[in-house]
């Protein structure tokens, strides 16, 4: 006969679970503790499932197969996420509004926009996130801290994660595939925004006039045309700006910077889209040389 108990409660959040051994892993959670390091790279996890997951990113094992077209996978809830872009199942529904989403982190990002919860707060500052991916990229804004070097181009990161994806630039490596198209990423976090534009979800929401959007940094944009922060200002005139990539054109009016080379004359420019107009001028130019050869080819021709 089988009972419901759950014998075994955390001291700290008093979860229960049904055996010790959850007990024990989950106390990890509060703990930080990540006994299971990958021998390739030093990752550390607090699970030996996560670790023999993430060993197949450098193994490129992908043991699970989709039965309807034969893609294969590296771990089964890849393949169960995978399966919905066939069935369209959306088995993950809103409390508050009954929107509904393929992918579990999709509905708690979701959620927050109905709740205000952020739960991730800098020891610092004191400012709080309802991503603690975002949190991690915040605290590298007060230490400045750049410990990891790539050992190719010299530029250094504030987290390992960042230089790992840094190196895949050099190495054209792309581990991070859509299921449904051929679109590959070097980072997760892009292969995760890039789903979005085939499922269509918008699960930010604008509190002051509801317009969705599909990624946090969008709704974070959207929010300053209403409020008119314009938090990024410039070190050598103050003026400020909205956004971030707006600070960086406008920072080299000073500098004088032009990062982008034509490939044609090697002319460079300030700003990418006047190196894509300046190589359009190149490309119509032979085309119109092209032209001009076929047309006195023919005319000799008729001699």
């Amino acid at each position: 006969m089988h009972t419901k108990e759950k014998p075994y409660a955390c001291d700290i959040c008093q979860k229960p679970y049904f055996k010790s051994s959850d007990l024990i892993t989950h106390l990890r959670t509060h703990s930080k503790d990540k006994p299971y390091a990958c021998e390739i790279c030093n990752k550390k996890f607090s699970r030996s499932a996560h670790l023999t997951r993430h060993l197949r990113v450098h193994t490129k094992e992908k043991p699970f197969a989709c039965d309807i077209c034969q893609k294969r996978l590296s771990d089964r809830y890849n393949l169960t996420q995978h399966l919905r872009t066939h069935t369209n199942e959306k088995p993950y529904a809103c409390d508050f509004c009954n929107k509904t989403f393929s992918r579990r982190s999709s509905l708690m990002n979701h959620l927050r926009t109905h709740t205000g919860e952020k739960p991730y707060l800098c020891d610092i500052c004191n400012k709080t996130f309802s991503q603690r991916f975002h949190l991690n990229r915040h605290l590298g804004t007060h230490t400045n801290e750049k410990p990891y070097a790539c050992d190719i181009c010299q530029k250094a990161f504030s987290e390992r994660s960042n230089l790992t994806q840094h190196l895949r630039t050099h190495k054209k490596e792309k581990p991070y595939a859509c299921d449904i198209c051929p679109s590959a990423f070097s980072a997760r976090f892009n292969l995760n925004r890039h789903l979005m534009t085939h499922t269509n979800e918008k699960p930010y929401a604008c509190d002051i006039c509801q317009r969705p959007f599909s990624e946090q940094s969008n709704l974070t944009q959207h929010l300053r045309t209403h409020t008119k922060e314009k938090p990024f200002a410039c070190d050598f005139c103050n003026k400020t700006f909205s956004r971030r990539s707006s600070l960086t054109k406008h920072l080299q009016t000073h500098t004088g910077e032009k990062p982008y080379a034509c490939d044609f004359c090697d002319k460079t420019f300030s700003q990418r889209s006047l190196l894509e107009w300046h190589c359009y001028g190149h490309i119509q130019g032979r085309n119109q040389l092209y032209v001009t050869n076929v047309i006195k080819h023919f005319l000799v021709s008729q001699l």
